[in-house]
Parts: structure tokens; sequence; C-alpha cells
């Protein structure tokens, strides 16, 4: 059958989070480097559909296409990795610092790969800056904006709220990266990360490497948006609100609730095997 239980899952999760800390920084940086791009790829997809539809919930259900790809390559993105590198770390797999230099050097790579494509989008959308910006530029321009110096209007404010919309999308992103070993085939892989992530774009909330194309893109492009204000009103409290999320509300309970629980119940049917027998008895007197 083409579905693995939440229990499964879990298990896969933490052997996921094994199989990056095992990986090569060189691997780490350039895998990171291709999901920064390929996010970059949907954003503007996503827009490029918002802008001929008006409707931005068309381009919000295009942009989960990017992150299928990145599912399906086995590309690095540290936003899941927020989840699966915490459960391996919960099932003493690793140490912390082992945790924090994967992060960083995937952080990296992502922002490398979201830069290279900011750089190269807005060279062919403005023809080397031979024709006026058009409605996708002036779309990315008007964001830039909103996601940095609408969140300085308000102050503290501003930065929990930014902080808070990347709790909430990488609840879902890292939601999206647990539908995707819920299959074993590419099709379900495909269904099931969709739906997430469409959640998640279409209610605006923010991916912090999404705004590593977005913002700086905006910059290139003339938004009036400096280095301090895209770091310090947007990427830090979405890099944080987005590693709160993935750990807060997808790590801690599916390592509680499904994998601590079952090697709790395998300790127990070692010490004590005729437990496992009573209870398959009670099954099968259930459904006689």
């Amino acid at each position: 059958m083409d579905y693995n239980k939440p229990t499964q899952i879990a298990a896969s999760m933490i052997q996921a989070g094994v199989d990056k800390l095992m990986l090569a920084s060189r691997d780490l940086l350039i895998r990171g480097v291709l999901s920064g791009a390929i996010l970059g790829f949907g954003t503007t997809l996503a827009l490029t559909a918002t802008t001929q539809t008006g409707l931005a919930i068309v381009g919000a259900a295009l942009f989960p296409a990017c992150f299928i790809i990145i599912v399906l390559m086995g590309l690095e993105l540290v936003t899941g990795s927020f989840a699966v590198l915490p459960m391996a770390y919960m099932d003493k797999k690793t140490d912390a610092l082992s945790v924090l230099k994967n992060l960083l050097l995937v952080f990296l790579g992502n922002l490398l790969g979201g830069l290279l494509y900011a750089f190269l989008f807005c060279l062919s959308t403005t023809q080397f800056g031979h024709e006026e910006k058009n409605a996708v530029a002036l779309l990315i321009v008007k964001l830039a904006e909103t996601k940095t110096l609408t969140y300085a209007s308000y102050g503290f404010d501003g930065l929990f709220s930014a902080f808070t919309k990347g709790v909430l999308c990488n609840w879902m992103v890292t939601t999206g990266i647990v539908l995707g070993m819920s299959s074993t085939s590419s099709t379900g892989k495909i269904v099931a990360s969709w739906l997430p992530i469409f959640i998640f774009f279409g209610q605006g909330f923010e991916h912090a490497v999404v705004n590593m194309f977005l913002i700086p893109a905006g910059i290139i492009l003339g938004a009036n948006v400096s280095f301090a204000d895209w770091w310090l009103f947007n990427q830090l409290p979405v890099t944080f609100g987005n590693f709160i999320g993935g750990i807060l509300f997808t790590a801690l309970p599916l390592y509680y609730s499904f994998h601590k629980k079952t090697k709790q119940t395998s300790d127990i049917e070692k010490r004590y095997p005729s437990s496992k027998r009573i209870q398959t008895e009670v099954k099968e007197e259930q459904f006689s």
C-alpha cells in the first residue's frame, strides 16, 4: 500500500536527520544553493500567475511546485531541517554542535541560492536595465517594502508579527516534509506535499528562504529597503519563527506522540513478552 503510518514517518524523519548530518559540507552547500534558487523560481512563478490573473490564490496554488522539486530531488532546505534535525537530536543520534553546524551551512547555501536567482532574474526581467519594470517586478518591489518597512513601522509589535508569521509558515512547511514521507510513490509525495505549502503561501505567512530571494530582488529593482531593514525587520525574526515553528509544532509532537511511544511499547514487550501476546489476543477477540 502506498502509505506510511505516522510511526513510520517519525522513524523516517529521524533517519533523514541522521543522513543529513552525514553529508559533507560541500554537499550541504551545493544542495542548499539549489534549493534557495528553486524557491526563487517558484516565487516568481506564483507572482507571474498573480499579476496575470489578478488572483493571489492562483499563484499560491502554483508555488508548491518548487517545494515538490526540492523534496523529490533530495535537496537541502533549512526550514525543513528545523524539524528533521531536532528529531535526530531528541533521539540521541547526534549532538547540538553538529546540528548547529549543519543548519548554518544549509542556511548559507539557501541564502547564496536566493541571491543568485535574484540577481539573474532582475537582469533578465529588465533586459539588463534597458526596460522599465514590468508588473511582476513592480509587485516584487511592493512586497519587499511591505515585508520590511511595514513591520518596522509597528516597532516591537511588527517584529513579533514577523516572528509569528514565521512560526505559522514553518508549521505548514514542515508538515509538507512530513506528508512527503507519508507516501512511497512520486505521485503520492507530490499531492501530499502540495497541500500544506499551498496553505502557508496562500495566507501570506513568512518563509525565511523565500525572503532570501524576494527582498534582495526588491532592493535590486529599486525598493526603498536597506540591508538593515531586510535583516532586522524580516530575515532574523522570520528565521527564528521558522525555527520555533518547526520544533514546537512538528518535531516535538511527532517524536513524543509517535516515535517515543513506540519505543516505550517495544521496551515493555522486551521486558514482558506475554504482554504482546495478550494484546494480540484482545484484538482478535474484538474482531471475531
